[in-house]
C-alpha cells in the first residue's frame, strides 16, 4: 500500500510523479529541484543557493509528513558539474547532522530547466 505526499510549500510535480510516496514505513522524495515555490524560480546565487533551495523543498515535504532531515536515511545529489561538489558539499554539512545519512553524489550532462543541482532521498518512519 503506498500514499501519494504533497505540499504547497514545495514545487508542484511537472510531471507524471508524485512530491513524494510513503510505502512500507519508508517516504521516497522524488528528486527536488531548487526551485522557489513562490516565485516558481531557481535562487540568485550558484550551486551554494541552490542546494539550500533543494534541501528547503525537502524538508517541507518530509514536514507533511511530520519527519525532519534527521529521519533522512539515504540521499542522491545530481550536479550539472563536479567542479560544483565542494560547495554543495558545503552547504549539504550545514543542513544535516549526524549521524549522516548514506550518500550517492553524480554528475549528469544535464538537469531539468538548466538546474545545478538536484537532490533525492528516503526517510525513515
Amino acid at each position: 500500500m503506498k500514499k501519494a505526499v504533497h505540499t504547497n510549500n514545495a514545487p508542484a510535480a511537472i510531471g507524471p510523479y508524485s512530491q513524494a510516496v510513503v510505502a512500507n514505513g519508508f517516504v521516497f522524495l522524488s528528486g527536488q529541484l531548487p526551485i522557489n515555490p513562490e516565485t516558481g524560480l531557481f535562487p540568485e546565487g550558484g550551486v551554494k543557493a541552490q542546494t539550500l533551495q533543494s534541501i528547503n523543498n525537502i524538508k517541507a515535504i518530509l514536514a507533511e509528513e511530520g519527519l525532519t532531515l534527521s529521519d533522512v536515511v539515504k540521499t542522491t545529489v545530481f550536479l550539472a558539474d563536479m567542479g560544483d561538489f565542494g560547495e554543495m558539499n558545503a552547504v549539504y554539512a550545514d543542513c544535516f547532522e549526524g549521524p549522516f545519512p548514506a550518500r550517492s553524489a553524480v554528475a549528469v550532462k544535464d538537469l531539468p530547466k538548466g538546474a545545478l543541482v538536484e537532490i533525492e532521498c528516503i526517510a525513515a518512519k
